[in-house]
């Protein structure tokens, strides 16, 4: 699989799992169907939005490629239908929002390398995917977005796109690469949310 390739089939796997965390988030909300697909598309598709549009890649590959809104529909259905059944999983939201918070940040730092970004950037660029969903989700029903109050969650996408960076620079193959970046950025944000790992706070506060 060549880069490019890779760098889409991620990019689809991101916008599907960060749409049904937002489903499952509109479910436990007691939104309706129209709620729940609203709230999929905006967690499954912002990410990539805004990432697309700071690359200057117009129109972004949400907007040009219909598999994108595609994928993130079905994940809402998936949550409107399928609610009791995810829910038997240990905190499903968390878990969904740290396997898509791998697959962004892992696509977004690709594709930023493939623009040409040099590694810094790529990897701001790879965290702003990975968190932007979360973000326009969060917001919807009118919580303070995670990536502001809890334990490690930008971390573990920065994490994650450090990991792509290197693989790129000792020319390790990408999907070794790939697999260890969004393995340990989901193993991060689970395990800082088991172990209740806390980023510093202004002291007295």
């Amino acid at each position: 699989m060549t880069l490019p390739s890779l760098a889409l089939t991620l990019d689809l796997l991101g916008t599907f799992v960060f749409a049904l965390s937002g489903g499952m988030l509109a479910v436990r909300r007691s939104l309706d169907v129209f709620g729940i697909m609203v709230l999929a598309v905006s967690a499954g598709l912002a990410g990539g939005l805004a990432r697309d549009a700071l690359l200057g890649a117009h129109p972004p590959a949400a907007l040009a490629d219909s598999r994108y809104l595609t994928a993130a529909l079905l994940a809402g259905l998936a949550a409107f239908f399928g609610h009791r059944l995810i829910e038997r999983m240990t905190k499903p939201v968390m878990v969904l929002d740290a396997l898509g918070l791998g697959f962004f940040a892992v696509a977004g730092c690709q594709k930023a390398l493939l623009y040409g970004l040099s590694p810094l950037p790529a990897m701001i660029l790879g965290v702003l995917t990975a968190v932007g969903g979360g973000v326009v989700r969060d917001l919807l029903v009118t919580e303070i977005p995670r990536v502001l109050r809890e334990e490690v969650y930008a971390l573990a996408a920065l994490i994650g796109a450090g990991i792509v960076v290197l693989g790129e620079h000792f020319s390790i193959p990408d999907a070794l690469t790939v697999t260890v970046a969004i393995a340990v950025t989901f193993a991060v944000r689970v395990l800082s949310v088991w172990r209740n790992w806390q980023a510093p706070r202004a002291p007295g506060t």
